[in-house]
């Protein structure tokens, strides 16, 4: 609040200048509401008051561009750029002792308005290069996004999960949600350090508000959601999706 009976009796200049807005909320860094304010004139006279101006800037957020059609399907509001990018693929095998820890070939991929799959990435974690943007694209008004991945094992290919196969294994979550597991992911021992920059302590995830993370499961169905080997890690999309 800007107290105007302050500026009585003296000569003031007034530059435009970046304004944050404080409460006793509080916010990430990237949930601060900014904005500009202006004085006109710029040089005030002894018992005169300055017109003042402003404009507040909320940040956006994804639900206001996207409607998420639970578990995994993205359905935009407005015509949008997205672009997809790979976080991990978690799948491994290893001995019955479980040693030998080794990551698994996997395969994710993308289908934009009922299209056929398009392969975004093929590999093990070790090939993930996170800083990357796997597919860009302008996705339209009202047609869908969905994702879907399957993993290649004992010279035979997993089954093929996706977001509309009628299963949970395919999960999209905005920043704040919490990955639906039966235990507090941040702190499961089979936590990945893929995984780990976008959760906060107590397991919610944190990403930008114009971002979804798409999280799959595909060693475990959703029948065996209580199991710990059911966490969601085995493949994961971020999705950043930008106004045109």
């Amino acid at each position: 609040m800007i107290n105007l009976s302050l500026l009585k009796g003296r000569v003031l200049r007034v530059a435009t200048s970046t304004l944050i807005i404080c409460s006793n909320f509080a916010f990430a860094s990237n949930d601060i509401p900014t904005g500009n304010i202006s004085a006109s004139p710029g040089l005030v006279k002894v018992g005169t008051l300055p017109t003042l101006t402003w404009e507040i800037k909320y940040p956006s957020k994804v639900k206001d561009y996207v409607d998420i059609d639970y578990p995994g399907e993205v359905i935009p509001k407005q015509n949008l750029k997205a672009e997809i990018r790979v976080l991990g693929a978690g799948v491994t095998s290893s001995y019955a002792d479980g040693s030998h820890l080794t990551f698994v070939h996997t395969e994710a991929y993308f289908s934009y308005n009922n299209s056929r799959w398009s392969k975004v990435f093929a590999g093990t974690n070790w090939d993930v290069r996170q800083g990357d943007v796997v597919e860009s694209l302008t996705v339209k008004q009202n047609r869908s996004l969905r994702f879907g991945a399957r993993y290649w094992f004992n010279n035979r290919w997993s089954n093929f999960y996706s977001s509309n196969d009628g299963t949970n294994n395919v999960r999209v979550l905005v920043n704040g949600d919490t990955p639906p597991t039966t235990y507090p992911l941040s702190t499961a021992p089979s936590l990945e350090d893929f995984i780990k920059p976008y959760l906060d302590s107590g397991g919610r995830v944190r990403i930008g508000p114009m971002d979804v993370i798409v999280m799959m499961e595909l060693t475990h169905t959703d029948a065996q959601a209580n199991q710990t080997g059911y966490d969601l890690q085995d493949m994961v999309f971020l999705v950043t999706f930008k106004p045109l």
